[in-house]
């Protein structure tokens, strides 16, 4: 029962409900006897009337009582239901108390109107009525006979109810349901939208009670939108005012390589020029990310995915020289998109440059495209370590990179990608490159919306 009392108020929807239900079978309950009562009252109405109309008939047509029989009823009729007519004073035709041919033992002092009375082990309503020509008759019905009959009224009375009170309950649970579709459309919609989408809540077709609420998560929203969008500015302004001072690093520490030194003083300073790339390489891509994580720009054309493969591979072909590995694209097919060239480039480069970083010496990074369900699936598989089931949610962190890489890197590559993704609609999988190990990494990033390109 505590169970049911901590949903029934954790739920305005089932509380309203069970509230509507609880009032309308309670009222239903109260009209139905009341119903019934009135209806069983009436019924016993309709019965004296039916009593006093018999005596009256006997009164205004003179009708002998001797064609009812010996026991007051016709010949043939129901026994249950049946209405006895006899005289109970009136000279030598009286039929009372000690008459033997009497239908029913009646009192003779019995006064005009109607009574109750237990005759024998029955009990019976009789009308007492002096005929106009001075004879006294008594009209009787079983009172078990009126019961039953005035009970089947007034059930038949409870038959609405019954019916409609059942049906009106599954109106108003529906009516309820309906009601609050609008709230569960307004908290599915803001469920599926990305961290990134901080447009307004639509308003105008919520019902005035909720109104205020979403009113009130659009300035939630606004405020939200304008702390991200300081914390971008001050990434992206951070980075500019780092990118000078770096630059001057580098211009000094080559001039600095082209003075005479020593063996283990040009050791120090090649460290100094790693470090300070590794840097500028940061700056670059906090910048990146900053950018992607803007308002997004519309895209005027579909880009082509295998002219976007071809500038990185280009881009990065001395990289993967360096290592010996064999990159390449595997097939022709080509595809157009409808992604901004810079996101897609920048996704691809990202990818590629990973893939090219972690594949050992000597192996290999491949690049395919695909057509299925209406989109472009893009895939980079490599050679190298792959990362742990475990980890594939991490990776996307910024700054996050994969534990015992001895890699060197920034770890905002697939962060960058990420965003990107969110932003655009496309969807980024991770999987293991082959089945048997090493088995390497397979990054898919499926676009939707694409068409091939032909020739």
């Amino acid at each position: 029962m505590d169970g049911f009392k901590k949903r029934l108020n954790a739920s305005i929807q089932r509380k309203l409900s069970f509230s509507l239900l609880l009032a309308i079978l309670g009222v239903a309950l109260v009209a139905g006897i009341f119903s019934f009562v009135s209806a069983f009252d009436e019924a016993h109405e309709l019965q004296d009337d039916t009593l006093r109309q018999i005596a009256a008939l006997f009164d205004r047509q003179h009708l002998p009582l001797a064609h009812l029989g010996d026991d007051g009823r016709t010949q043939g009729s129901d026994e249950e239901s049946r209405v006895i007519v006899q005289y109970l004073a009136g000279g030598g035709k009286a039929a009372g108390q000690g008459d033997a041919g009497a239908p029913l033992p009646l009192p003779l002092t019995l006064a005009d109107g109607l009574h109750t009375l237990k005759v024998g082990s029955e009990p019976f309503r009789v009308l007492v009525k002096t005929t106009a020509s001075g004879e006294r008759i008594a009209v009787a019905q079983e009172t078990g006979v009126r019961d039953e009959i005035a009970r089947d009224s007034a059930l038949r009375t409870l038959m609405p109810f019954l019916i409609l009170v059942p049906v009106l309950l599954l109106i108003v649970a529906d009516l309820v349901r309906k009601m609050f579709l609008p709230i569960s459309a307004l908290s599915a919609e803001i469920d599926q939208r990305s961290e990134q989408a901080l447009y307004p809540v639509e308003t105008a077709d919520l019902p005035a009670e909720v109104r205020p609420f979403a009113v009130a998560i659009n300035r939630l929203l606004a405020r939200v939108g304008q702390s991200m969008e300081a914390q971008r500015r001050f990434v992206a302004d951070a980075a500019h005012e780092l990118r000078s001072p770096l630059t001057a690093m580098s211009l000094q520490a080559e001039r600095l390589a082209e003075a005479d030194m020593s063996g283990m003083a040009r050791e120090r300073l090649a460290a100094l020029r790693r470090g300070i790339g590794r840097g500028r390489k940061l700056l670059d891509q906090l910048l990146t990310l900053a950018k992607v994580q803007a308002a997004p720009d519309l895209p005027t054309s579909a880009v082509s995915v295998q002219g976007i493969y071809r500038r990185v591979l280009e881009d990065l072909m001395p990289l993967a020289e360096a290592k010996r590995i064999d990159i390449g694209v595997e097939g022709a097919q080509d595809a157009l998109v409808l992604v901004s060239e810079l996101d897609l480039m920048a996704v691809v480069r990202n990818l590629v440059d990973n893939a090219i970083r972690y594949t050992p010496a000597g192996g290999r990074v491949d690049l395919s495209l695909t057509l299925e369900a209406g989109g472009a699936l893009l895939q980079i598989k490599d050679s190298g370590p792959g990362i742990p089931a475990g980890e594939r949610v991490r990776v996307f962190d910024p700054f996050y990179r994969t534990l015992g890489s001895d890699q060197v890197g920034s770890g905002l590559g697939l962060s960058i990608v990420k965003a990107i993704a969110d932003r655009t609609g496309a969807e980024v999988r991770l999987a293991d490159a082959a089945q048997a190990a090493p088995s390497g990494l397979s990054v898919s990033v499926f676009i939707p919306k694409a068409k091939l390109r032909v020739g």
